[in-house]
């Protein structure tokens, strides 16, 4: 299979870049419970979460669906928002129930989860493949198809495969805390691209980096490399 680039990091299936399906399942990995709802393994959670509010949508429990769910309407049909509320590892039993009852391809499905092998502040779109945690293999087990795409969101790796585990169930710092949430920020600035399938502008959008700040001017003061003139 051919997969054109951006930038390195964005791949999608032949033929998607003429004919590009759009996004009808938002899906955030996390674990439920308060004692997760801090930890490194909810970025996912933190991510759909900002997604429903910047939706004006709230997410409610949905028996049949093993998670919390929202829909919301909008001009090119509904959107729905799925938190599975199974675990992380066995998420697949809640998207692959939402997605066979609402008739939505795997092609049609987004999922954020966190991301070991990224920095903190990193975020990079995938489609399919078969790397990832074990929530993302359990979906593509229940779905019987890895060709979903993936925004995967920087958490950063311990170090020791040893430690991952206790790692991702710990809370981060106040300055990776910071990070995460700033990616999602940038993120969702090109939601409404992400939904139309259009992901190689969704991210030359959220790839795209801040202007550099201009230095500032010299006062009467200074000299004329900036510096201030002494006596």
């Amino acid at each position: 299979m051919l997969e054109p680039r951006y930038g390195g990091v964005l791949f999608w299936p032949l033929g998607a870049a003429d004919n590009p399906r759009m996004i009808r399942l938002l899906v955030g990995l996390g674990n439920p419970g308060p004692e997760y709802a801090a930890t490194r393994h909810n970025a996912g959670f933190w991510w759909l979460d900002a997604a429903a509010k910047q939706l004006g949508t709230a997410l409610v429990p949905q028996r049949s669906f093993f998670g919390n769910v929202a829909r919301v309407s909008r001009p090119d049909g509904p959107v729905w928002l799925l938190e599975p509320m199974t675990f992380m590892n066995e998420s697949g039993r809640s998207v692959a129930a939402l997605a066979r009852f609402f008739k939505v391809a795997p092609e049609e499905i987004l999922v954020a989860h966190d991301e070991l092998d990224l920095v903190p502040g990193h975020v990079k779109i995938k489609f399919g493949g078969s790397a990832g945690g074990n929530g993302v293999k359990d979906i593509q087990a229940q779905l019987g198809s890895a060709d979903f795409w993936r925004l995967r969101l920087g958490i950063g790796h311990p170090g020791n495969r040893a430690e991952v585990v206790d790692y991702v169930l710990r809370k981060p710092s106040a300055e990776h805390r910071e990070a995460i949430h700033s990616c999602i920020e940038q993120s969702l600035s090109a939601l409404d691209l992400l939904l139309a399938g259009d992901m190689e502008r969704a991210m030359m959008k959220i790839h795209a980096k801040p202007p550099r700040p201009k230095p500032p001017k010299p006062g009467p003061d200074s000299n004329a490399d900036g510096h201030e003139r002494t006596s």
